[in-house]
């Protein structure tokens, strides 16, 4: 796969993914742990599922995104998960233009978290950089991916052009830094968002959380699972395809026509900006059936595109075509990881307590009320 970050060609690889699997893994192992400490062994407790989940797509994004220093990467998304909750309030408020030059509370405290995380993260990729320079191999975390795709750019350049317009051509730190922001953006909110509600419909749906339980000890027995078993889980598979199609992450997508072209009857001019509902697209009974708004994995047992009526390509969790999002292995691959685990220690139901309301909250869609689920203990690893 291939994706034009910044000013820099940023190639990444499925093998790239299976490497990050350990991250995955004590991520999780640690979400576990904790609650097999609080769960008696013969017995059941409740667990507000979207804050566990919430943070262990956080925990893994900075595992995966910065190796050894997840914690400096810890403490920049701590930053801006705040950032992002002042943004979305300033932006719900009445706006005074030039209000954000005030020395206003709110201002004061963005400006703080900024300069905080961009230091952070500018210090790591000195780091990073200084030890490429002196011939350390470049690490298989993110960070380490996109500052070696950026260092062989370079290098590509000067051999074809000599040194003219290095630096136009090398990503500068500012783009770095951006980069690293969305890691975070893109890949914590859409993958918790995925699990928790797969969680819940697999609560909900007790015959399938037996199938795919049944599916993971057949693969894995009581072993941690490895990436040959996680790709060949094909219940598991059509169980996360399902709920990303009843519940997509990321509810519509836009995008802007870059030139004249028809698109059916329709000719769209360059300019216009076309926005495609996902979530009436993928609920839609007249491409997916009388069923479409129930939850049936089995309508994707011979894949993605012949789950629909008349084989149309309308499942859109990812995107499609040349735009699909270069993430989506890395969020399948952590929501088949995490889910494994869970089945093979954890049998759930709803809580009584539990609301059923879906919402859209910092562009993806999450529960309002959390998630509260009963957990069974099943076997201590």
């Amino acid at each position: 796969m291939i994706l034009y970050l910044g000013s820099s060609l940023f190639i990444i690889k499925l093998s790239r993914t299976m490497l990050m699997l350990p991250a995955f893994h004590a991520s999780c192992n640690e979400m576990i742990q904790e609650w097999e400490k609080t769960t008696p062994e013969t017995g059941s407790q409740e667990v507000e599922m979207w804050s566990f989940l919430h943070n262990l797509s956080a925990d893994v994004i900075s595992r995966a995104a910065f190796g050894s220093s997840f914690e400096e990467g810890r403490r920049v998304f701590e930053l801006l998960r705040e950032h992002t909750s002042i943004t979305v309030q300033a932006m719900q408020s009445v706006y005074i233009p030039g209000s954000r030059f005030l020395p206003t509370k709110r201002n004061k405290r963005e400006a703080k978290i900024v300069n905080e995380m961009e230091s952070l993260l500018k210090d790591m990729i000195q780091k990073r950089q200084k030890a490429m320079e002196n011939g350390e191999a470049a690490k298989d975390d993110l960070l380490g991916l996109l500052l070696k795709s950026n260092l062989e750019g370079v290098q590509d350049h000067q051999l074809l052009h000599g040194n003219y317009k290095q630096q136009q051509f090398k990503m500068s730190m500012k783009e770095v830094i951006e980069e690293c922001k969305m890691f975070y953006v893109a890949g914590q909110d859409t993958t918790s968002s995925l699990l928790v509600w797969t969680l819940v419909l697999l609560s909900k749906h007790t015959n399938w959380q037996e199938q795919a339980r049944e599916e993971i000890f057949a693969m894995f027995g009581h072993n941690t699972p490895h990436v040959d078993g996680l790709i060949q889980l094909k219940k598991v598979n059509m169980i996360l395809h399902e709920v990303l199609r009843l519940y997509s992450p990321v509810f519509s997508l836009n995008r802007k026509v870059s030139h004249e072209m028809r698109v059916g009857d329709m000719v769209l001019p360059a300019g216009v900006h076309v926005n495609l509902p996902t979530i009436f697209i993928h609920h839609s009974e007249k491409l997916w059936g009388t069923d479409a708004k129930e939850f049936n994995p089995e309508r994707f047992s011979q894949g993605i595109l012949k789950a629909t009526k008349e084989n149309n390509m309308c499942f859109f969790a990812f995107g499609w075509g040349p735009r699909i999002c270069i993430g989506s292995n890395f969020a399948m691959m952590e929501a088949k990881m995490a889910l494994a685990m869970i089945l093979q220690r954890f049998s759930f139901e709803l809580s009584p307590s539990y609301v059923h309301a879906p919402t859209i909250g910092f562009g993806t869609l999450r529960p309002q009320f959390g998630a509260k689920l009963i957990l069974h203990r099943m076997y201590k690893l």
